[in-house]
């Protein structure tokens, strides 16, 4: 009689310096769009889980903050979502890239290097460099982490992305499922759509400006034909206000353009979308307000 086969299920957590590609490896991976991806350093502010299900397993990968040094109240809970990502993983991915010397928060790395857990370290990007300095990179790392397995890849061109696979489910622990298997993740939609709003400012808008605003989705009503959201952006002075509302209302038009098309996709369904401008004075700063904002 054939043995069953047992179902794994495990956390593969994924951390690095802001700008490495976390996000999109974890939106190569499940072939899906959950994260942020811009261009810009702490983009992705909270921890997001993105499921993967098998009939034989169900991975629950996390995108995590940029790992930084903290400037504002912000930043000390994003780096709490590093840390529990630290303390929780089955299977860590470490992500680097070919421009990174050495990780830029050294205390991070020491607790990874003490980690009982196993250890997979990419070195993203190696696209956009000579072979030999690619080279130069995994040796360097491979020093960093001896008991590590190091793999050069291109999250954005998908180039040795399927093999992560097959190494994270070398490592998975035999479980049951940790989440229903129709999952994709464990946000609810409201957050999407404001993450999907939050990118478009990132995109349209310069400087400190994105950094400064959160997205509140206050009403989602969904009607046979449609889904009416209205979302309100957040900014910490009246000046940023007026620079994403911009001459005649029109940044905050574009704004609301591209996220709309962006929902609709995600959704699957034609969306109607207010979008409203208004000030929390220092809110990155205010433990409290940022409690109030999901933090």
């Amino acid at each position: 009689m054939q043995e069953e086969k047992k179902h794994k299920s495990g956390f593969v957590n994924i951390v690095g310096s802001p700008n490495v590609g976390k996000s999109t490896l974890m939106n190569q991976l499940l072939g899906e769009k959950l994260s942020i991806v811009t261009s810009k350093a702490q983009t992705t502010r909270h921890r997001i889980h993105g499921i993967m299900n098998d009939d034989d397993y169900q991975i629950v990968f996390s995108d995590t903050p940029g790992v930084v040094n903290s400037s504002y109240e912000l930043h000390d809970a994003m780096m709490s979502y590093v840390e529990t990502s630290l303390k929780d993983a089955d299977v860590l991915l470490l992500i680097t890239d070919v421009f990174e010397d050495k990780m830029n928060h050294e205390e991070t790395l020491e607790k990874i290097k003490r980690l009982k857990v196993p250890v997979i370290c990419l070195v993203n990007k190696i696209d956009l460099k000579e072979q030999k300095d690619v080279a130069e990179r995994l040796t360097y790392w491979q020093k960093e982490l001896p008991d590590a397995e190091v793999l050069p890849i291109s999250a954005k061109h998908g180039f040795n992305v399927e093999p992560i696979l097959d190494m994270i489910l070398e490592k998975l622990p035999d479980s049951p499922p940790y989440f229903d298997k129709e999952s994709i993740s464990d946000r609810p939609m409201r957050f999407f759509i404001s993450e999907i709003i939050r990118e478009k400012i990132f995109l349209n808008l310069k400087k400190e400006v994105p950094y400064a605003c959160e997205v509140e989705v206050t009403d989602y009503v969904e009607e046979p034909d449609i889904i009416k959201i209205r979302a309100v952006i957040i900014v910490e002075r009246d000046s940023q206000k007026g620079i994403i509302i911009g001459a005649k209302g029109r940044q905050l038009k574009y704004i609301g353009m591209d996220s709309r098309k962006d929902i609709q996709k995600f959704v699957g369904k034609k969306v109607f979308l207010e979008t409203f401008v208004k000030v929390d004075k220092d809110w990155r700063s205010n433990e409290n307000k940022l409690k109030k904002y999901g933090y």
